[in-house]
């Protein structure tokens, strides 16, 4: 299934301007907010702008070539803010790393949840619902998977990836309840996770929804088909 990764449509829609007693009441709520409550939202503020700057940064000149000079400069934020926040340009990669699996992790993990509430007990229906769910998530926040494809990142996050891996290997073992302990179990479910994986590379890559609604269609299929134990 998912990295239930597997466990983010193109655009949000944008704000409706408020009315005059809209903006009052907003003002009145913001005021009326506890002075950490409203210095946690300041903070969130900075590293929404300090992570969307660094996407930015690190997809037009790679990791390497990128600097927290540049990335402060595009989030209007203070480089010594950028430190203190995320230690330097590793940590903001990490950041936007981690924030991607942990969303695809809910998104995926919502669905399977849905499908198992309206009756869906079969192991392979709610594993490709997951999987699906996970494909949808790659191909909004494809900008995530063009930069890693790269394989221009700190140190240490090959070994990471792998780790976080393994665990999506786990819990598609678990959704699809498969005996990890039988070599046969575990290699077929290492397929199906990696051919997810791949899938949501080429995601990355497609030129328009209709392309990527036609690649997620395929590999749902093709899961479908593998997830079938041997006779």
């Amino acid at each position: 299934m998912s990295q239930t990764h597997p466990e983010r449509t193109a655009g949000s829609a944008a704000r409706p301007e408020q009315t005059e007693g809209e903006a009052g009441e907003t003002a009145v709520q913001r005021t009326a907010q506890p002075l950490g409550a409203a210095s946690a939202g300041a903070g969130d503020s900075t590293r929404r702008a300090l992570l969307d700057a660094a996407l930015d940064v690190f997809t037009e000149r790679g990791y390497t070539n990128a600097s927290v000079t540049e990335i402060a400069a595009r989030s209007g934020i203070p480089v010594g803010s950028l430190f203190h926040h995320y230690g330097g340009k590793r940590g903001l990669y990490l950041a936007l790393w981690e924030e991607f699996q942990e969303d695809q992790e809910r998104r995926t993990a919502a669905v399977v949840a849905e499908a198992r509430g309206q009756g869906v007990t079969d192991p392979i229906a709610l594993f490709v619902a997951g999987a699906r769910a996970y494909l949808e998530g790659a191909w909004v926040r494809r900008r995530i998977g063009r930069l890693v494809r790269q394989e221009d990142g700190p140190s240490g996050f090959d070994a990471l990836r792998r780790q976080w891996d393994r665990s999506w290997v786990r819990r598609n073992a678990k959704l699809l309840r498969v005996d990890e302990t039988r070599r046969a179990g575990r290699v077929r479910v290492i397929v199906l996770t990696t051919v997810i994986g791949g899938a949501a590379r080429e995601l990355s890559d497609c030129a328009d929804v209709a392309e990527a609604r036609e690649i997620v269609e395929e590999v749902c299929r093709i899961l479908a088909h593998l997830s079938e134990p041997p006779d």
